[in-house]
């Protein structure tokens, strides 16, 4: 990578970088995650252990799916995001007559962490079994969650008893469209 290669791309990850407003602390953590820059997992004393982070976010979804807005089908859904530095933010179903005009609650979250510069780590889903099953966000979830938070997000599927599983997103969305950037050459999804 020649010298106005390598420049553009930091430049370019300056600016992701600050849209996060990510504090110093975490931006001495910066890890290649394949050809995009990524801020590492490990704990230290700010942020805790992902453990904690995954427990922290379990908890929250499972709270947040009291407050649900599930009028039509009944299904109440709570998400919660929780980022490295430990912010965090949460998200209900909003459903609406109009089918087309509710919203996940996954999703809810995410736009969210966005809205307060929150760089997802962990995104918990709270929501009853489907045919006996754990529920995972569904693809258009996990789609915005590729864009927001990148395929290292870890996903929890909780249900209301508290019983849960997770998995990083790549493994759940594995052949998603992915974003085109100049520096790394990927085409258009």
């Amino acid at each position: 990578m020649d010298a106005h290669a390598l420049l553009t791309l930091w430049r370019s990850t300056l600016r992701r970088l600050a849209f996060f407003r990510l504090p110093l602390r975490t931006l001495s953590r910066l890890q290649p995650f394949g050809e995009v820059l990524t801020v590492s997992q490990e704990p230290d004393a700010s942020t805790g252990h992902a453990d904690e982070r995954v427990q922290r976010a379990i908890d929250l979804a499972v709270d947040a799916r009291a407050m649900a807005y599930a009028r039509y089908s009944g299904f109440a859904m709570g998400a919660a995001v929780v980022s490295v530095d430990g912010r965090t933010t949460r998200g209900v179903l909003v459903e609406n007559v109009s089918l087309g005009l509710s919203m996940c609650a996954e999703r809810v979250a995410l736009f969210t962490a966005v809205t307060e510069s929150v760089a997802p780590a962990v995104l918990a889903l709270c929501a009853p079994r489907t045919a006996g099953q754990l529920t995972f966000p569904c693809g258009a979830c996990l789609q915005v969650g590729l864009e927001v938070a990148g395929a290292e997000l870890l996903v929890v599927a909780v249900d209301p008893d508290g019983v849960h599983e997770q998995a990083p997103l790549a493994t759940l969305l594995t052949r998603a469209p992915k974003r085109h950037t100049p520096f790394t050459g990927t085409a258009p999804g």
